[in-house]
């Protein structure tokens, strides 16, 4: 059999046609990631630290906090009517609020112990006080400075993004495809057809990964040269774990979509597979913050075994044998969902 007559080969060149054919389709593989990108690294860009913001209620010994903290160039203090600092701590206007003391009496710190930001103000703020009050630090430590390419945010997030659009691209772009085809009456006419239903499978998972060098080639030129994200690795390594990504979520795509019939039912299912990865895959911030109970499930979940392993070797300069864990979890989802996925698949 010549490769024309495959029928996976032509399978494959169906489902390539079809991404070919959705501008839509296009928009959201390889440019939404970007502009995400884009939105993202400017947001959180690397930039000197801010003044801590403060307020300090009208009244008697206002005056006098105000002129200390005014002078130290890390508090940016405001006077605020008595009535509505709570209000501005409530919502963040303020990060810390400074009430007068009575005459000859120390001030009152009022902050929120749960928002870091808030935390931070009143080290500041006091550390501001007591020096205008005529402390005299015991010792004065020196400092470093840390202002490197790869501890930044859009460092953090880059590998992450091109993880949550391989997940998002090999799930829905498949996942939607055959529920649609099958909706439609479409794929019981190719039970006819001299193919085997694993070559459907196996083709689709294959249309997958013609996107795949403009999709992940797109997003890391692109934060290269905006933002300058570092490639530590080996490159090829990158694509290599790309590559079983994509494997991975289209496998996983292919077993959600194995019995749905409506668009609905499909969607349901997607979102209960995808919403835990998106919350806890640390995509956006790491998922060190879960509590330790959780660390076993987060641990074990695809995705985030797929950013690791893109960090690792984008950041650190990992080798395979660094990200060999992540790889064989990424791995085994891949399997376990493409052979459920070859059981459980109806063509009508």
């Amino acid at each position: 059999m010549s490769l024309r007559e495959n029928p996976i080969w032509q399978l494959t060149l169906v489902k390539v046609r079809e991404y070919l054919r959705e501008p839509e389709a296009i928009f959201w593989i390889l440019m939404f990631p970007v502009l995400l990108a884009l939105a993202l690294g400017v947001a959180f860009r690397s930039r000197g630290p801010e003044p801590v913001l403060v307020g300090v209620p009208q009244g008697p010994g206002a005056a006098a906090l105000l002129q200390a903290l005014r002078a130290d160039p890390e508090v940016r203090a405001s006077e605020l009517p008595p009535d509505s600092a709570r209000i501005a701590l409530a919502n963040g206007k303020v990060s810390l609020v400074v009430l007068p003391g009575a005459k000859g009496e120390a001030p009152t710190y009022w902050f929120d112990p749960t928002r870091e930001e808030s935390r931070v103000a009143r080290l500041v703020v006091d550390a501001a006080l007591q020096r205008a009050a005529g402390r005299a630090d015991p010792i004065k430590p020196g400092t470093r400075e840390l202002r490197e390419k790869g501890s930044r945010y859009i460092d953090f997030l880059l590998p992450g993004l091109l993880g949550m659009n391989l997940m998002g691209t090999g799930m829905w772009g498949i996942g939607f495809a055959i529920v649609v085809a099958r909706s439609k009456g479409m794929l019981k006419r190719l039970v006819a057809s001299p193919m085997r239903r694993s070559h459907y499978l196996l083709a689709q998972m294959l249309g997958r990964l013609a996107l795949l060098v403009p999709e992940a080639g797109l997003l890391l030129l692109f934060g290269h040269f905006a933002f300058g994200v570092p490639m530590r690795g080996s490159l090829l390594l990158v694509a290599a774990v790309a590559v079983l990504g994509a494997l991975t979520f289209a496998g996983m795509g292919l077993l959600v979509a194995a019995r749905p019939r409506t668009i609905e039912g499909v969607s349901g299912l997607m979102n209960v597979v995808m919403m835990p990865m998106w919350l806890l895959s640390g995509t956006f911030f790491s998922n060190a913050r879960f509590p330790d109970a959780l660390q076993p499930f987060v641990q074990a979940l695809p995705l985030t075994a797929l950013n690791d392993a893109l960090r690792a070797v984008m950041l650190e300069g990992a080798g395979v044998a660094a990200i060999s864990g992540e790889a064989a979890i990424v791995a085994a989802w891949g399997i376990a969902a493409f052979a459920a996925a070859l059981f459980l698949f109806r063509w009508r």
